[in-house]
């Protein structure tokens, strides 16, 4: 007899539809506002953490689910709201993941919590990778680490950017080069603390989509941070670049960890951009008459809508086999957690293209939400590795060749 199923247990559907009725009842009404606004939510974030939403125990409950869909079923419900809100209330939750993925068990627990507050004194994080001129290309990093074994201190230099919550948070996780020789092998993952002297916010970018979630520059100017502040310790650090530099393999680099970790969760939030567009536009073409007849019964619509659910339903299965087989420890031999990010991606963007179809010129104005939808969902197939990247991954792995 077997126990495969695709049903979700109780646990996960009471959540489920916790986070629903908050997306339903909080995000979406503040949707339009905040997108117009271009800025942080903050009411929004701290009706979150009042409500248990966002909080250390929360995520922590997410990811320590033994199945690993419980962190996805939340991102699809809340970006089924409002991906901007959704991103400013769990863009912490990346940094967290930088912390988990590179961290000692003790700085596990010393600075997670810090990413989060409490309900009446909100906190957000930070993650940090991209430069001005290291984008996809994460080996290339000009950022640079120097420890002064003096002070027992790192020195931090460097510019970081297209940061979600940059500059604004209080806790920043930041990958920089400490052996720029050895490419992203001589790469190690910092946490600045809330108050030190050196970090800034640089620009802040006024962006197409998810205008909510808050993206700047962040700023290093000898930005001296204690040594526990190297994730995983520099003993640790020595062995893997002493490896390195003898051209032996060493473990996951620091931001790749990260990213293998995080990008089911963000084709989470694309699933539910791209469910929000179909269900809205099955709601209109059951409505909207033309020629004295709904005009679902036309098969060039209802068709249409056929396709938008089925890409969709897969979509989220791929996003949930990812997340299953990073949870249980199976390895991606296909890049399966690169599949589930650009499948969900580029759905997300074709099916609020779709939708803005069907509703024809009401789609195209801000009276309805599709239009901003479909610039929500532009940036799934770019942040957190571009559509090119997660072929190119896919390809290397499925080949066993390094494609370029």
């Amino acid at each position: 007899m077997s126990d495969y199923s695709l049903e979700l247990n109780e646990d996960q559907l009471q959540i489920q539809k916790w986070v629903h009725d908050f997306a339903e009842d909080v995000v979406r009404p503040a949707g339009r506002e905040w997108d117009e606004r271009e800025e942080t939510p903050w009411p929004i974030i701290e009706e979150a953490a009042r409500n248990g939403l966002y909080s250390f125990d929360f995520i922590a409950q997410c990811f320590a689910d033994p199945t690993g869909l419980l962190m996805c079923l939340v991102n699809e419900e809340m970006s089924w709201g409002d991906a901007g809100i959704a991103l400013a209330i769990f863009g912490s939750t990346l940094a967290v993941a930088g912390i988990f993925a590179n961290g000692t068990p003790e700085q596990i627990g010393e600075w997670i919590p810090q990413c989060f507050g409490t309900p009446e004194d909100v906190k957000l994080a930070a993650f940090g990778v991209s430069e001005p001129d290291a984008g996809s290309d994460v080996s290339s990093l000009k950022s640079r680490a120097v420890y002064d074994e003096a002070k027992d201190e790192w020195v931090l230099n460097g510019t970081k950017t297209w940061i979600t919550n940059g500059g604004i948070a209080n806790t920043h996780v930041l990958v920089l080069s400490v052996d720029p020789s050895l490419g992203s092998r001589g790469q190690a993952s910092f946490v600045v603390p809330e108050g030190t002297p050196g970090i800034a916010q640089g620009q802040k970018f006024k962006k197409m989509g998810i205008r909510a979630s808050h993206t700047a520059e962040v700023v290093l100017d000898d930005c001296r941070v204690p040594g526990r502040c190297l994730l995983g310790g520099k003993e640790k650090l020595d062995e893997r670049l002493a490896r390195a530099r003898e051209g032996k393999r060493t473990s996951t680099q620091a931001a790749m960890a990260t990213f293998e970790a995080s990008r089911p969760i963000v084709g989470a939030q694309a699933v539910g951009i791209a469910r929000a567009a179909y269900e809205y536009a099955l709601d209109y073409a059951k409505e909207r008459k033309q020629f004295g007849r709904a005009i679902i019964e036309n098969q060039a619509i209802a068709f249409k809508l056929a396709d938008m659910k089925m890409h969709t339903d897969a979509a989220r299965l791929l996003v949930h086999r990812a997340a299953n087989m990073a949870s249980t420890g199976k390895k991606f031999e296909s890049g399966e957690g690169s599949m589930s990010k650009l499948y969900a991606g580029e759905n997300a963007v074709w099916v609020t293209e779709q939708a803005i179809q069907i509703l024809g010129g009401y789609g195209y104005v801000r009276e309805n939400p599709v239009e901003q939808w479909h610039r929500d969902s532009k940036i799934y197939t770019i942040f957190e590795g571009t559509s090119e990247v997660q072929r190119l991954v896919i390809s290397r792995a499925i080949s066993g060749i390094h494609v370029n």
